[in-house]
């Protein structure tokens, strides 16, 4: 966990910059939770890109953990990395996929972290003996987070986490109406988002719940300026005009945002309906009309697709699709790749470890590809194994990731290595048996055989957080999907392949395809020599490509991946 008293670096001006001033938008939700603030918000962003404009995003998130890095995926989903190596909320994924744009320590913060930040002064004697208080501390620590972005582009959009009127996200929305203040509305748009319920029985909309949503807002001190309708369908315009006239606003600033049948739609429909236009309107700003072909390309390769491929994902929390987020949305971007609709398989790690060879071959046979994604403890690994283990005999593409490529490595060594008992020092007391051959371990144990750390350590501080590079072998697959000699690539993980045991690996088939730089014994990337197994395509990573996968840029691992897969079909 990065030191989150510390000063925060200002980001990096795009260099696109046209307008005088930055111009904030400020993303607030009414109603209730989950309805695509951050979503929204993106691809407005992308919208306003297409029209000619830098923008740059945020997220304020009102819960009182420092970052979601120790959060359980059910609870949070996915935990995103940014390349300075900050864990941070999934949001920002649909930032840096919509818009190209980099996030890093500037990007998310928490109350936890305001009031770290403001905990760690106080104790410094930074106030000089005064009260500290909400106001105007934790207000001015916000509204201080808020200013990083001022002149690092045209627009920045913030999204303020948690629904208005939440307790935890009273001292938040008390700074941006302060910072508006101080900024002026010609340089500030709040833009809330709601819900209008459809009632199918009667088949109308109901604008009660949105028109309570504004108010709420507008009795802690701020007016919307544009209000953006969540519904199931369409919200018809003498609804639209019914909530502008309750809000004071023009029609024209009230957008309906009915559900998509993708994501990457949503920039369409929220462009069509008008959403930018009033955000032009509102700062009286003129621009070319956007070009969209590329997002017309993406949205119709999703809903009438050239052609489908079955991706199995073989994870263990896939009860909840957030908590594999990018990963998921990689493999669509791999499809786009090839104009094809990737259609994935989520299948329980752990219950493929009650299954027979047979049954578990049965689970898998559907699919044209394997991938097998992070993630951290015991349960659901053998599973993986045995997933991997099905996908090299019976060479199905596969592709693994951090704690994939751990897998995979324990697979080839106890099966293909014949090294009986190979195992992670992370599960020596999980797996009940003692472990012979620790493949994976720590850092620290690759000379001392045994774990350093403690139980009583600070769990937030001990991985491999961000940006690394990697150098790639020639020749090797991996050199070939990325059509470069060196990559860098983010990473989250705390256990490392163990070198002790690359030769007996080597010959048992594996090849080291991506190492360190600066240290030939951290393994990135490992595959299958193809030559000696005839596997198609069987590649494994530590770290989380995932995280730089862009629809517009998709990845080249999962390019491959997935170009693999479509051939088997």
């Amino acid at each position: 966990m990065r030191d989150v008293s510390a000063p925060i670096a200002k980001p990096a001006k795009p260099g696109l910059k046209k307008l005088p001033s930055t111009k904030f938008i400020f993303v607030t939700g009414g109603v209730m939770s989950s309805l695509g603030k951050g979503l929204t918000a993106s691809a407005l962003g992308a919208v306003l890109q297409a029209r000619g404009f830098s923008v740059i995003q945020q997220k304020l998130d009102p819960y009182l953990n420092v970052d979601p890095g120790t959060m359980s995926p059910f609870q949070h989903g996915e935990v995103y990395v940014t390349a300075d190596g900050c864990e941070t909320d999934l949001d920002l994924g649909h930032y840096e996929r919509f818009t190209g744009v980099p996030t890093g320590q500037y990007s998310n913060t928490t109350s936890g972290q305001i009031y770290w930040r403001i905990l760690s002064k106080e104790r410094r004697g930074d106030y000089l003996g005064k009260t500290v208080q909400v106001v105007p501390h934790v207000t001015g620590e916000v509204k201080n987070f808020v200013k990083l972005l001022d002149g690092a582009a045209d627009f920045a959009l913030i999204e303020i986490g948690g629904t208005v009127g939440d307790i935890e996200g009273r001292a938040f929305i008390e700074a941006i109406r302060e910072f508006g203040l101080e900024k002026g509305e010609a340089n500030t748009l709040y833009m809330h988002l709601t819900y209008a319920p459809y009632l199918r029985v009667v088949g109308e909309i109901k604008t009660k719940p949105t028109q309570n949503a504004v108010r709420e807002l507008l009795e802690m001190g701020i007016k919307a300026n544009v209000v953006v309708v969540r519904a199931e369908v369409t919200v018809p315009d003498n609804e639209l005009k019914k909530i502008a006239m309750f809000a004071g606003l023009k029609p024209s600033h009230v957008v309906s945002c009915p559900d998509s049948p993708t994501i990457y739609s949503v920039p369409l429909t929220l462009h069509a309906n008008g959403l930018d236009a009033a955000v032009l309107d509102h700062f009286g700003l003129k621009a070319p009309k956007p070009n969209m072909a590329r997002w017309q390309h993406i949205a119709g390769t999703i809903m009438q697709p050239p052609r489908k491929v079955k991706i199995a994902v073989v994870g263990k929390y896939v009860q909840l699709g957030d908590a594999y987020i990018s990963l998921n949305e990689a493999l669509l971007h791999g499809g786009f790749a090839h104009d094809a609709k990737v259609e994935i398989d989520f299948v329980d790690s752990e219950a493929l470890e009650k299954l027979s060879e047979k049954e578990v071959a049965k689970r898998l046979s559907g699919a044209a590809g394997i991938l097998v994604p992070g993630g951290f403890g015991y349960r659901g690994t053998e599973g993986k194994i045995r997933a991997i283990a099905y996908a090299r005999k019976n060479n199905v593409p596969f592709f693994g990731i951090c704690l994939g490529l751990q897998m995979a490595i324990v697979e080839v060594a106890r099966n293909a290595a014949k090294l009986a008992g190979a195992g992670s020092t992370e599960f020596a007391t999980d797996m009940g048996k003692a472990l012979k051959h620790p493949v994976i371990s720590l850092m620290t144990e690759w000379d001392a055989g045994k774990v350093k750390r403690t139980d009583k350590e600070n769990m937030g501080g001990t991985l491999r957080l961000g940006n690394y590079p990697c150098k790639l072998g020639k020749g090797t697959l991996a050199n070939k999907l990325y059509k470069a000699d060196k990559i860098t690539e983010r990473h989250r993980h705390r256990y490392e392949f163990n070198p002790t045991y690359r030769k007996q690996l080597e010959a048992a088939g594996l090849i080291f395809s991506g190492t360190s730089p600066t240290d030939p014994d951290l393994v990135e990337i490992v595959e299958l020599d193809a030559k000696k197994s005839g596997h198609p395509f069987f590649i494994a990573c530590q770290f989380h490509p995932e995280f730089q996968s862009q629809p517009l840029a998709p990845h080249a691992l999962f390019a491959g991946f997935v170009g693999a897969s479509l051939k088997r079909k």
